[in-house]
């Protein structure tokens, strides 16, 4: 019996755009046992995800010799290497299994950021690259969106804190400031604007993120424009908030692939990033704004500060420009 071991550790959006491999996996192959492997921080975005048989958690400071022992004692028939990273390349050598894995196109990215020539000789998403590692498996995508699959707990979870809140009937709107690196991350001022706007919309706009987003998503709450969940819920918690919302607006993060897996409509803010990385959002409802700069893509994942010191990639585009792609979304 085939046992493939499916083995992406991190980070949110990279995670979740290996479920359409998943599940074509799942569909071309149902005689197959899927194990997928992540960090432990990272397994709630496929815990509940009813194509994999198992998912198997690298702890915190567990030494990769005893996960491969974990995973040895599985016996795996393939391994697709879906990170390339030296965790799980340590993997490729410690189990027994046939490995493959997939190009990330470095070359190409890095001669796009340092000198804007583009090597890519076609745009192919990150989540359709990932399908090079199964080429011997015989498995194609199906054209389908990313999958975030939720568990009942959660969503239950995000129900009873939508009831306290006078929430429950809402038109919500999904707000995700946060980013790890300051140029993927539009102004305050654009999000406080925006807010205004989507009230006059009839929406009641939800701030998200993670712990590290409570104080810029106290700024934008101020006065009870929006509510925050910022660091309220876990990652399946935040998936079943955007579940219930009607639309999303998010920059280049992975909360943009949270939505696009549970199937909200998704206004994008790209900056420094551009389609040719492979991180646009995956055949789902969406909106991606950007602007033309010949500065673009200035990084792969963004920095501190503009290398120029104008942030116009993302400062360019106002919060009129993002109300009017969510009325054109959600009509």
């Amino acid at each position: 019996m085939l046992c493939v071991l499916l083995v992406r550790f991190s980070s949110i959006g990279d995670i979740v755009l290996t479920t359409p491999l998943v599940r074509a996996l799942a569909r071309r192959h149902p005689e197959a046992k899927l194990v997928y492997v992540t960090k432990r921080a990272m397994a709630p975005l496929v815990a509940d995800n009813p194509h994999l048989a198992e998912v198997v958690a690298l702890e915190p400071d567990e030494p990769i010799r005893h996960l491969a022992r974990r995973l040895s004692a599985l016996a795996p028939t393939h391994g697709l290497d879906l990170h390339g990273s030296v965790r799980s390349a340590a993997l490729r050598l410690l189990v027994r299994c046939r490995w493959s894995g997939y190009r990330k196109r470095k070359l190409a990215r890095t001669l796009l950021i340092a000198t804007k020539l583009d090597a890519y000789r076609v745009r192919v998403p990150v989540a359709e690259r990932y399908f090079e590692a199964a080429a011997r498996l015989d498995t194609h995508p199906d054209g389908a969106p990313p999958e975030f699959c939720l568990g009942r707990g959660a969503t239950e979870r995000v129900a009873q804190w939508l009831r306290e809140r006078g929430l429950a009937d809402a038109r919500l709107a999904a707000l995700a400031p946060g980013a790890a690196h300051a140029t993927k991350r539009w102004s305050v001022a654009h999000w406080s604007a925006l807010i205004e706007q989507l009230r006059a919309g009839s929406y009641r706009p939800v701030v998200i993120g993670g712990p590290e987003d409570r104080g810029l998503a106290q700024q934008l709450v101020a006065g009870d424009a929006a509510a925050s969940a910022a660091g309220e819920f876990s990652l399946q918690e935040t998936g079943a908030l955007l579940a219930r919302a009607a639309v999303a607006v998010s920059g280049d993060t992975g909360v943009m692939h949270m939505a696009t897996g549970v199937g909200t409509p998704v206004v994008a803010l790209f900056g420094p990033t551009v389609e040719q990385f492979g991180f646009f959002p995956y055949r789902a409802r969406t909106a991606v704004l950007q602007r033309e700069l010949a500065c673009r893509p200035c990084s792969a994942t963004g920095t501190a500060t503009c290398p120029l010191g104008h942030h116009r990639c993302l400062g360019d585009i106002t919060p009129a420009e993002v109300a009017a792609a969510v009325a054109r979304l959600v009509a």
